[in-house]
């Protein structure tokens, strides 16, 4: 394995860049480890409030009315990030994103429903559905090992 780094007077944020031929799980592994090492906190707002906010604890994130929220179980938090800044952002082995508009986090899903035709449903561990667009089918299954 080869290590380079370069330095950039100009870089405003650290990127890491991994170069592979295929994704193997030493890769995993080291991609998980740079992300946890390097956590960022995510603050939601609510009533004029702003709220530090436990990935742990959260659901999924949605886009509806131009605006991104964060589903924790005890309510809905509004986020000034993109889905996609999140998405750079959030573990991939435990956020996923399973539409457009939707990240899901895989620790609060029950389960995944795949009688439907052409797509999935995603159920919650608090009761609550969303469903796998068409476009993200194939990424789930591959999530998921199926």
């Amino acid at each position: 394995m080869q290590v380079e780094i370069k330095i950039d007077v100009n870089c405003k944020e650290t990127k890491v860049i991994i170069v592979t031929d295929k994704m193997t799980d030493e890769i995993k592994k080291l991609s998980e480890k740079i992300l946890e090492s390097v956590p960022f906190v995510l603050t939601g707002f609510k009533d004029d409030l702003v709220f530090i906010l436990d990935y742990g604890k959260i659901i999924r994130f949605y886009t509806a009315n131009q605006k991104v929220y964060a589903v924790i179980e005890n309510g809905e938090y509004t986020i000034r990030l993109r889905l996609y800044e999140l998405e750079e952002r959030l573990n991939p082995s435990v956020f996923v994103r399973i539409s457009n508009t939707e990240i899901i986090n895989l620790r609060m899903v029950q389960g995944f429903d795949l009688s439907f035709s052409g797509t999935i449903c995603v159920k919650f561990k608090d009761g609550s559905v969303s469903y796998v667009s068409k476009r993200y089918v194939a990424k789930i299954k591959q999530v998921l090992g199926i």
